[in-house]
């Protein structure tokens, strides 16, 4: 692992970040706090949440559960809190499961962070990100229909300062350390860094989009973004939802697995994806690499500033993952993961 800079501070963390989305659902308490355990011995440094987790499914009864485990875990390690940094999501607009049809406005950053520092025990939390925009996102594989043309540019500037000045206020309380964005676009960040320097506001300094070997939209223009406005990428779902792990090739559906709950992995499970993983599979059996390894380390070599966030429903998966964390991959290697990309572009 290497240490990188967090966004535009003086702060770093290690380039491999732990995610929780399984905790309270796939995973048992007892389970995620032994991951707690062995990626903080591994020497992992950051820890990512979410008040709407766990996932598949999201469900009203168990929103904040997630949150809950790991607050537990704070309670019962006292004094561990200051050895890793909390990241954690206010939901963003939904119709079903947190404060239904409800934007994210002043009142709701300030009740949503109460919140969850209460499950989370602690009175501070490193990285409060927004979820998702008021406005809609091309993400979770909306690319394909995503339609700007109604949105309404004035409003949208008017609620980013009103945000930006809820977390200005929370910073002050010493609620949070940094804001943060998840499954924004350029423009979007573009706007919230404009206003954070018009106005004297927290700046963005990370933002939390989907990034692996299958998924590279981020490549281009907020690649561009990251490494001239020092905005660090947090990639989630860097194994494509278990797709590049190679369990579900040739119509494999494991026990308890993310398919086995949710069909078609969020819309990743395609024709088209199966055979980008048969491709990518091939570069690293070549090359005598875990393919689990070569996917994570793709990501963290990346042209722009990354900390990656692996989850694992087990320990045991987590163990497979932080025996790779090390790994480097050569010029040839990543030569040949570019020749895949360009055969098997955009696969969902």
């Amino acid at each position: 692992m290497r240490r990188i800079q967090l966004g535009s501070t003086d702060q770093t963390i290690t380039d491999y970040c732990l995610g929780t989305m399984t905790w309270g659902n796939q995973t048992p308490e007892d389970d995620a706090h032994r991951q707690m355990d062995m990626a903080l011995e591994a020497g992992i440094d950051i820890v990512d949440t979410a008040e709407m987790y766990p996932v598949n499914p999201v469900t009203a009864e168990t929103v904040g559960l997630t949150e809950t485990i790991l607050g537990n875990w704070n309670a019962a390690n006292p004094g561990r809190r200051d050895d890793y940094v909390l990241a954690t999501k206010i939901t963003g607009k939904n119709k079903a499961f947190v404060r239904p049809e409800q934007d994210i406005t002043a009142e709701t950053f300030a009740e949503a962070l109460d919140a969850s520092l209460t499950r989370l025990r602690t009175d501070h939390i490193d990285i409060y990100q927004l979820h998702w925009p008021n406005r809609g996102s091309y993400h979770f594989r909306q690319s394909w229909t995503y339609d700007p043309s109604q949105q309404d540019k004035a409003a949208t500037l008017a609620n980013m300062l009103e945000v930006l000045e809820a977390a200005k206020a929370a910073q002050k309380a010493g609620k949070i350390g940094h804001f943060a964005l998840s499954n924004e676009s350029a423009w979007g960040t573009a706007q919230w860094l404009r206003l954070s320097e018009q106005h004297d506001l927290p700046r963005v300094q990370t933002i939390q989009n989907e990034y692996s070997l299958l998924c590279r939209l981020y490549d281009t223009d907020l690649a561009e973004l990251a490494v001239n406005e020092q905005v660090t990428l947090l990639a989630y779902s860097p194994l494509a939802a278990g797709l590049l792990t190679g369990k579900y090739q040739n119509g494999a559906v494991p026990t308890g697995s993310r398919m086995e709950g949710n069909g078609d992995l969020g819309g990743r499970a395609t024709g088209r994806a199966f055979e980008a993983v048969a491709a990518y599979m091939a570069v690293a059996e070549k090359h005598g690499l875990d393919v689990v390894h070569m996917a994570l380390a793709f990501t963290v070599q990346r042209p722009f500033p990354v900390s990656t966030i692996f989850g694992a429903t087990t320990s045991d998966q987590l163990q497979r993952i932080l025996d790779g964390l090390d790994v480097h991959l050569s010029d040839e290697v990543l030569e040949e993961l570019a020749a895949v990309h360009k055969a098997h572009p955009m696969p969902y």
